[in-house]
């Protein structure tokens, strides 16, 4: 077994935030394939006294599929459980009057069902995986370019993320495409944005402090929650690489195997 470091924190927990790919499941296209002992690490998170909500930059597919998928590989997760990017940009959206030209993937589209798309003055990217052609994207451009003005939105800037065939690109390269070509800066709606965990700990109604996020990727999981106060653990799943342990700018206030291993650590420290 790799060395674990883990902070001690856990005696004053109240709550437990937790990345889902590569934390809880590899993906593959049509189907989640559940990571060993990580069904049985929630449940024992969720039989605690210990609040739990799930923080993903997942947008290939709309919340309710989302879950459907999650439960055929064996986790019990409500929507209201998981926070995820597209219904928060349709909140900002709303608020700002905004109305998206939207490269995404076709499963999510149905997020952005009550958001008004005529004669776009913005342009929000998600993870649109096969639709990331020279095609949409230079559509996208021209829109951003079409505007007095320029806005767009990313939900997430990861860089990639992994499947049970190998690791794939993310939407932050596409992201960070546009963003050159059209000399702007993008306004990211999800993992890392403060904005983003800030919700999920207003939902709980709970201090940065009291809450410990558990993730797979350095930067948008553990950093991201770092950057609001709260400890981020790393797991060595997913997209995980032994340099991570390395990084120079985030570094992990503990690193575990896997969840399950996390899991033990928590309920020890905590007597349950």
């Amino acid at each position: 077994m790799a060395e674990t470091k883990w902070p001690g924190c856990a005696g004053g927990l109240k709550a437990v935030v937790l990345d889902m790919c590569g934390v809880l499941y590899d993906s593959e296209p049509g189907r989640t394939v559940a990571i060993p002992g990580s069904v049985e690490a929630v449940n024992r998170l969720m039989s605690s006294d210990l609040q739990l909500r799930f923080c993903t930059n997942e947008t290939q597919s709309s919340r309710d599929k989302f879950v459907a998928m999650l439960q055929t590989a064996g986790f019990d997760i409500s929507v209201s459980q998981i926070f995820a990017p597209a219904p928060a940009a349709v909140a900002v959206l709303n608020e700002r009057g905004l109305r998206p030209h939207l490269l995404v993937h076709d499963g999510v589209l149905s997020e952005f069902d009550s958001v008004d798309k005529t004669d776009p003055n913005c342009v929000v990217i998600g993870d649109a995986a096969e639709k990331f052609s020279y095609q949409n994207l230079n559509d996208a451009f021209r829109v951003l370019t079409g505007l007095e003005k320029p806005l767009l939105f990313s939900l997430g800037q990861g860089r990639y993320y992994k499947e049970t065939n190998g690791l794939s690109l993310d939407v932050g390269v596409y992201m960070k495409a546009l963003e050159y070509a059209c000399d702007l800066k993008a306004e990211v709606i999800g993992k890392p944005s403060p904005r983003f965990f800030q919700s999920v700990l207003n939902d709980m109604g709970l201090q940065p402090h009291e809450v410990l996020m558990i993730g797979d990727d350095l930067v948008n999981d553990v950093g991201g929650a770092q950057n609001c106060g709260m400890k981020g653990i790393q797991v060595r799943t997913g997209k995980y690489r032994p340099s991570d342990e390395k990084h120079l700018t985030v570094t992990a206030d503990g690193t575990v195997d896997n969840l399950s291993q996390a899991v033990d650590m928590i309920l020890s420290q905590r007597g349950g």
